[in-house]
């Protein structure tokens, strides 16, 4: 008995085609389902996101800038800094050419010196004043003693001059006596009061001396306050910016040498008014740098200003007269940074940010 021929292979049962194209077919419907739950998450996120935030990408990066200036003319003699160098609060920065400043203060010295004479001078008259008054009241004195006593002698002679005790000579000579004691008295009052003037007059060129001095003393002070304006040091701490400054420029008072950008920008934000309803200091905020797409910084409202960005233009809008067109205003809204960390050397003021603000 022989054995059984083998089935070849091509006349094999072919599978059932559902079976073959049941996974294929469910591949598309697994990605759009897939696509719209993503559309339902990232819409509810928008739409929440709207709720409980508000937003806006007119913001920019603000700082208290420090504007340096020279307070003296005078020639720029030295720069210790260059552009965009870091400085600290303290640091020498410019020096201006001081001699002129320098002879300006050993004049003011030597005037303090004459004024500071002429009042131990006056001290002295004031001394010899005074002495010349004791002097003039003890002989005020004296010729009032010798005024007594000839007017006593003079009285004496004549209660004896009827009786014929004494001669007429005696009585005349004692009479002259008296009189000159009596004249001697006046003049020596009249030298008192002479005297005293005198001192007076003494002490006042005390007070004008010390006026003297005072304003030399002044003058000294201005002058070494001129004298220490050629040395311009930071106040505070940040970056040289827009520095038009070289060796060798002549200066003016008030001209603007570079500015100091501190370390510590804050944001501006322009909320329109119609998103200040539920926006306070102390809620959390976004911000996102332009100049740095990947770089998120967390802040909080700071503050709200106290009007709208048109108030303080240049030509604030007249509403009241002309045609009147409805406009929304915004208001800066101050954002400071929490803790920007490294970041905070990357961002300058100017730099365009879009802020978001968690209202609730």
């Amino acid at each position: 008995m022989s054995a059984p021929n083998p089935i070849p292979a091509s006349n094999a049962p072919a599978p059932h085609p559902a079976a073959a194209t049941a996974p294929a077919s469910k591949l598309p419907v697994a990605i759009g389902a897939a696509a719209v739950i993503a559309l339902i998450v990232v819409a509810a996120y928008l739409v929440i996101s709207r709720w409980y935030s508000v937003r806006t990408d007119d913001a920019y990066v603000e700082a208290h800038l420090t504007t340096v200036t020279a307070k003296v003319p005078a020639y720029v003699q030295a720069l210790q800094v260059d552009d965009n160098a870091m400085v600290k609060a303290g640091d020498l920065l410019v020096e201006l050419d001081p001699r002129d400043y320098a002879v300006e203060v050993d004049v003011a010295h030597a005037n303090l010196e004459a004024a500071q004479g002429g009042r131990k001078e006056a001290d002295t008259r004031v001394g010899i004043a005074d002495a010349d008054a004791a002097q003039a009241r003890a002989e005020l004195e004296v010729a009032r003693a010798n005024a007594v006593l000839a007017e006593a002698n003079l009285q004496r002679l004549l209660a004896v001059s009827d009786a014929r005790a004494v001669s007429t000579e005696r009585v005349d000579t004692a009479t002259a006596a008296a009189e000159a004691t009596r004249a001697t008295v006046t003049a020596a009052q009249t030298k008192v009061r002479s005297s005293l003037a005198s001192a007076d007059l003494a002490r006042a060129q005390v007070r004008t001396t010390q006026a003297s001095v005072a304003q030399a003393q002044a003058a000294l002070d201005r002058a070494q306050l001129n004298l220490s304006y050629t040395k311009i040091a930071a106040v505070v701490s940040g970056t040289i910016a827009n520095k038009t400054v070289e060796v060798g420029n002549y200066v003016q008072p008030g001209q603007t040498l570079f500015a100091i950008v501190p370390v510590a920008p804050y944001v501006i934000a322009n909320f329109k008014e119609t998103q200040l309803e539920r926006i306070q200091p102390g809620q959390t905020a976004t911000v996102r740098v332009d100049a740095y797409p990947h770089l998120k910084l967390m802040g909080h409202v700071d503050s709200l200003q106290r009007g709208t960005g048109s108030v303080f233009a240049l030509l604030p809008p007249e509403n009241a007269t002309g045609n009147f067109v409805k406009v929304v205003q915004r208001v800066p809204v101050k954002i400071v940074f929490d803790d920007p960390g490294e970041a905070i050397k990357w961002i300058s003021p100017g730099m365009s940010v879009e802020a978001q603000v968690k209202v609730r």
